[in-house]
């Protein structure tokens, strides 16, 4: 398994830093705020789950922004395959979703933070060096965020499919006939899925299900 160079207690070598993003402008932001900091250098960019994963093994940088939102291969399936390789890899969700789904996602996956994009320049270059010394960043928004919802009861997969159906503008009988089961197994589906985010129909169930990042309509 390939390692990471232990340089990261090396205060003459700046910090490298590689940008997953599949939105240039992001990038190009990324890359203006570490042209300002003397001690970091952008040493490469991605804009897809796939490249960041080859481009990671060619610059192994010491901290890696990551969106979590990309096509071909989404952030969190991008930081478990560079993870898998490079178990020393540090890695900082910088995403948009501030849900507590995505957020229990990114960390489940391995993140060592987690940065909201809307995050000002001094954040950005706050959370690299606090990941960068091998300590871990939760903003206060972010664990606000995940208190709100603790304990959380969590959809089971099945109820999620259900949920995403409806989202989606199928009734009970339509939903039944699509999963090749009866409509008063939908109907109790449906049901536990109205109690477990305290909706109270099924529109409120699929907003809330939105907010939190248990689904996400493209």
């Amino acid at each position: 398994m390939p390692a990471l160079p232990d340089v990261h207690g090396d205060p003459d070598r700046p910090i490298r830093v590689l940008c997953v993003d599949d939105h240039p402008l992001i990038r190009k932001g990324i890359a203006s705020i570490l042209a300002n900091e003397p001690d970091m250098e952008l040493v490469a960019e991605a804009s897809d789950g796939r490249e960041a994963v080859r481009v990671f093994r060619e610059s192994r940088p010491d901290v890696t922004l990551m969106d979590l939102r990309m096509p071909e291969l989404d952030g969190i399936a991008t930081t478990k395959a560079i993870l898998e390789e490079f178990p020393a890899a540090r890695i900082i969700a910088l995403t948009s979703y501030e849900g507590d789904q995505d957020i229990y996602r990114a960390l489940g996956a391995g993140v060592r933070g987690y940065l909201l994009k809307e995050a000002v320049h001094t954040d950005v270059v706050r959370a690299i060096r606090i990941v960068h010394s091998g300590k871990r960043l939760m903003p206060a928004e972010v664990a606000g965020r995940l208190s709100e919802y603790f304990p959380q009861m969590a959809l089971t997969p099945r109820e999620t499919e259900v949920l995403g159906l409806v989202a989606n503008g199928l009734g009970n009988k339509e939903i039944a006939e699509r999963l090749g089961t009866a409509t008063g197994t939908i109907k109790i589906h449906v049901q536990n899925i109205l109690e477990k985010l305290s909706a109270s129909d099924r529109t409120q169930a699929v907003t809330i299900a939105i907010q939190r990042g248990i689904l996400h309509l493209s």
